[in-house]
């Protein structure tokens, strides 16, 4: 895995956008089209902000997955992940061809239905966070590397609950859902490449697991040091414990 530090989340998240843009071109050119996979929470909308407004991406060839969502929340919640989808890449770009995890409809069918796509054909890129807790989307310590279900339903751990306070997507703890509708960490690592941006002093202790422990489920993103074509983003803050690794 690449470990790449920038002194700013604004250049962490520019930086980052000139990577993926650059990977999601050369797929298109390539195969005609290309197939990514875009993770939702708050530390993402810089990266997708920059991304958005990167040139000669022809969006309509693009075909997007989504990461997770919480079960029960509806589009119009200020907290869905599908409507930051919506509002933040789909409207903006007119990406035409895209596959959404409805929170509020069976989620056994919705993870049926979604895993089926995107298990039709490789993923060329995906995009992802690291949690407070060190989850890979919604895969919560112990994560289950072995999972074969490209989408499935998954208890939430108190730490993800209590984030998603912290970053004001929820009034209280008991506003947050217990479950939520995730890619398994096998999905995830399906992908071609995989792009993780990661930023702010409060997911340092999460990265310096992931970059400088052990692999293991007890640090879900560690696994990302597994796959052949990971890059890591981070800003000064979320790099802080990494005791000079990166560049």
């Amino acid at each position: 895995m690449v470990v790449k530090t920038f002194e700013t989340k604004a250049e962490m998240a520019g930086a980052a956008a000139d990577h993926a843009a650059e990977s999601i071109r050369r797929a298109i050119a390539e195969k005609g089209r290309a197939r990514i996979i875009v993770a939702t929470a708050g530390s993402q909308i810089e990266f997708i902000e920059a991304l958005v407004a990167k040139p000669g991406i022809e969006w309509s060839k693009v075909e997007v997955f989504h990461l997770d969502e919480y079960q029960g929340l509806s589009a119009e919640h200020p907290a869905s992940f599908r409507r930051f989808l919506l509002e933040r890449l789909v409207r903006k770009t007119g990406i035409v061809k895209y596959h959404l995890l409805d929170g509020d409809k069976d989620p056994d069918e919705v993870c049926r239905r979604v895993g089926k796509e995107i298990s039709s054909e490789p993923v060329d890129v995906a995009f992802v966070g690291i949690g407070e807790n060190g989850h890979l989307a919604f895969n919560e310590p112990p994560a289950d590397f072995d999972r074969d279900d490209p989408y499935f339903v998954v208890e939430l751990d108190e730490v993800s609950r209590r984030q998603q306070v912290g970053e004001g997507w929820f009034p209280t703890l008991e506003d947050v859902p217990k479950k939520a509708l995730s890619m398994s960490v096998k999905q995830v690592l399906q992908a071609l490449e995989i792009l993780a941006i990661v930023a702010d002093a409060r997911k340092a202790p999460a990265v310096r697991a992931c970059v400088m422990g052990e692999v293991t489920p007890n640090a879900p993103a560690s696994v990302l040091r597994r796959h052949p074509a990971a890059t890591l983003f981070l800003d000064k803050g979320s790099a802080s414990l990494l005791d000079g690794k990166g560049n």
